[in-house]
């Protein structure tokens, strides 16, 4: 009777509870290591926001400025004045915005529209303005640019426009907000946030770059290889 006693206990079924917990520890271990690994690269991309704007003499070919914000606007005009380029691409303009609109917010503007200035509309995100300003350098035979945007948002811009002009020097121009500038991040709810969501903006189009061009050849070598039914002719 002991030993068929113990036949049954060893064969007994595991408990729908033991099962259970085992799935809810897996996924709490899974969503810990997400949580630390994402927080890791927050840090690291925190480190690649600059604080501080750069000296202003700076030099290149041309310089873009990318839509988002007065102050890039009147940096980028600013440079050009100094003689840090050339030729001025603004890109990202809303397609309805007039060059009298862009004189009143920016005087500075007017004395350089005719010469000097250049207004790219196409341009919806970040990708589409790295497009246009590869567009915009090659007709200009330009081969180094002064890249003006947000200090938060250079990280994701140089990365977008090294992926379509990987032969043009591309020269960071920060223009840092004095909130930014100021005070820590972390002290402020709406900075975190714009911080935050940035980082995410910066991860997804990290992916996207690195995974583009393995999707290229992929593409290219499923065009490349005979159909089934061409063999079988």
């Amino acid at each position: 009777m002991d030993g068929q006693a113990q036949v049954r206990t060893s064969g007994a079924a595991t408990p729908p509870g033991g099962a259970f917990w085992r799935a809810a520890r897996l996924l709490l271990v899974v969503a810990l290591a997400a949580g630390a690994l994402g927080g890791a690269g927050f840090a690291v991309f925190l480190t690649r926001v600059p604080r501080a704007e750069p000296p202003v003499c700076v030099h290149g070919d041309g310089i873009v400025a990318l839509t988002g914000g007065a102050e890039r606007l009147a940096d980028a005009l600013r440079l050009l004045s100094s003689g840090s380029g050339r030729r001025l691409l603004i890109s990202g303009v809303h397609p309805s915005t007039t060059e009298q609109e862009l004189a009143r917010a920016q005087p500075d503007y007017a004395q350089f529209a005719r010469c000097c200035v250049d207004l790219g509309r196409r341009a919806l995100n970040t990708a589409g303005n790295a497009i246009e300003t590869r567009r915009w350098a090659e007709r200009h035979g330009f081969r180094s640019l002064v890249v003006v945007t947000s200090g938060y948002h250079m990280p994701r811009t140089m990365m977008e426009l090294a992926r379509q002009m990987p032969n043009i020097e591309l020269i960071p121009y920060a223009v840092v907000t004095e909130r930014l500038r100021e005070e820590p991040w972390w002290g402020d709810w709406a900075t975190a946030k714009l911080l935050a969501g940035e980082y995410v903006k910066y991860v997804a189009a990290l992916v996207r770059v690195r995974l583009a061009p393995r999707l290229a050849e992929t593409e290219t070598a499923a065009k490349g290889r005979p159909s089934p039914a061409a063999c079988c002719s």
